[in-house]
């Protein structure tokens, strides 16, 4: 049952920073395609990397929360998500697909990493660390 609390976590967290933390000013310069005039002074790719990086780390804490003993396998979430929300969000922003579609992938991903996290604990899954 634990497991249904973390993916429930892992989605409000997700709400919360794709949402209310993102703000219109990431929301718009994340896309290469905005040509807004803070381009100008920091790239759209650092917009979009700081945005999926703050759902990286915002993952990793959640692990880390619940098992503070699992950082290496928060660490390894952490970074998972990041890379998955950065080239998610980036076809997004190219009009591969629309916001019904990323969020989406978003769940999925959330649930990749609940199984994931699932699977260590549970010793399905080893880490050699």
């Amino acid at each position: 049952m634990i497991y249904l609390s973390i993916l429930f976590l892992f989605l409000v967290v997700h709400a919360l920073m794709d949402f209310p933390l993102q703000g219109d000013t990431v929301a718009t310069n994340k896309n290469k395609h905005a040509n807004t005039g803070l381009q100008k002074y920091v790239p759209w790719y650092y917009w979009l990397l700081a945005h999926s990086l703050s759902h990286g780390g915002a993952i990793f804490c959640a692990v880390v929360f619940l098992f503070p003993k699992y950082i290496i396998v928060g660490t390894i979430l952490g970074i998972a998500e990041t890379i998955a929300h950065y080239i998610i969000d980036y076809f997004k922003c190219e009009g591969s697909y629309d916001i019904h579609t990323d969020q989406l992938l978003h769940f999925y991903c959330k649930i990749l990493w609940a199984i994931a996290l699932f699977g260590v604990d549970s010793g399905i899954i080893k880490l050699i660390v």
